[in-house]
């Protein structure tokens, strides 16, 4: 009985490649009882006749796939973010020192997981991954046209719907300004940029109506400042949330920096660390929120008015000298 126990492994890592897998498994002890190279087409047919275990890999292109098929195996699978698995390789790095490294760090009862995303998830992540790209595109196209503007002597106030409104008149009335060649640049990067806004409008409707139809989109669009970009966004990225335990959790995969101060760890502005789609989503929430509504002081309490009342008023230490001169002058 117990060299059954040594030989079946208890914990495996995958190291995931595009067409062949290193597969490390370790028995209960630690030891490795299974050193392997598999294709992508074996490693279903061969893990489906192993006995239930927990199978670790890293949360890269493919493993949310493959999390989901052995979980329906049975297994315990689990993802885990690159940068944790680093520090348990040892010696030189190949396929199988990685594949070890991870079967490592998934039985590491400290190590933070990632949750598995659903097909759905994954759509809805591609859709914002596409409409971003677009953006940047548009982006590009925008500051390219007024460069060339700028070499010709023409500048437009900063600002998307300034130079969209202005640019067809200045197409119209600066050819002396503008060459016809440079005319023609213009016009055509005028076209790519009404076909970008064409595409972006078409993800950005096609990403609400998906918004308007998932519960927990719903919730948080009740949150002043987010909309269904954002709400979508996070849906794809974190699903119901249950990777957290607490808001901490989160806050801190958003990535905030954190400073030690009075025996307290307290979080500061979005450092480099983090989800980077996020960070660059939460901005966007507080300006919106910026925008709909004026700051208004704090009100104050009666008792805060009387203490200052009483307080005596404190001076500097000119103000002092120059009481000191008045008196001395008296």
């Amino acid at each position: 009985m117990s060299q059954n126990l040594d030989v079946s492994p208890a914990a495996i890592g995958i190291d995931i490649g595009k067409n062949s897998f290193h597969i490390v498994g370790q028995n209960q002890r630690g030891a490795i009882v299974l050193r392997q190279k598999w294709s992508r087409g074996q490693v279903e047919a061969r893990l489906a006749n192993l006995p239930p275990c927990r199978i670790g890999m890293e949360a890269c292109v493919g493993a949310h796939h493959l999390s989901r098929t052995l979980k329906a195996l049975g297994h315990d699978a689990r993802l885990m973010p690159a940068k944790y698995v680093r520090p348990y390789s040892k010696g030189q790095k190949n396929d199988y020192r990685d594949a070890e490294a991870i079967a490592e760090a998934v039985q590491r009862p400290t190590m933070k997981f990632v949750a598995t995303k659903t097909a759905d998830q994954l759509d809805l992540q591609a859709l914002h991954r596409v409409r971003e790209r677009f953006v940047g595109q548009r982006t590009g196209i925008i500051n390219q046209i007024r460069a060339f503007m700028l070499e010709r002597g023409i500048a437009v106030r900063q600002g998307l719907r300034f130079l969209r409104a202005e640019l067809p008149s200045i197409l119209a009335t600066r050819t002396d300004a503008l060459s016809p060649r440079m005319l023609h640049i213009l016009e055509d990067l005028s076209a790519d940029w009404r076909r970008l806004d064409a595409r972006i409008e078409d993800l950005s409707s096609e990403i609400e109506a998906l918004a308007r139809q998932d519960k927990g989109c719903e919730r948080l669009m009740t949150v002043p400042g987010i909309g269904p970009i954002i709400s979508s966004a996070m849906v794809a990225a974190i699903g119901t949330g249950d990777a957290f335990s607490k808001g901490r959790d989160f806050g801190a995969w958003l990535g905030p920096r954190q400073s030690l101060f009075a025996h307290s760890v307290r979080a500061g502005r979005l450092g480099r660390v983090g989800q980077g789609r996020a960070k660059a989503l939460g901005p966007l929430r507080a300006q919106v929120v910026d925008r709909g509504c004026q700051e208004a002081p704090p009100p104050q309490r009666a008792g805060d008015c009387a203490r200052q009342q009483a307080r005596p008023h404190r001076l500097g230490g000119s103000s002092q000298r120059a009481r000191l001169r008045v008196r001395q002058d008296q």
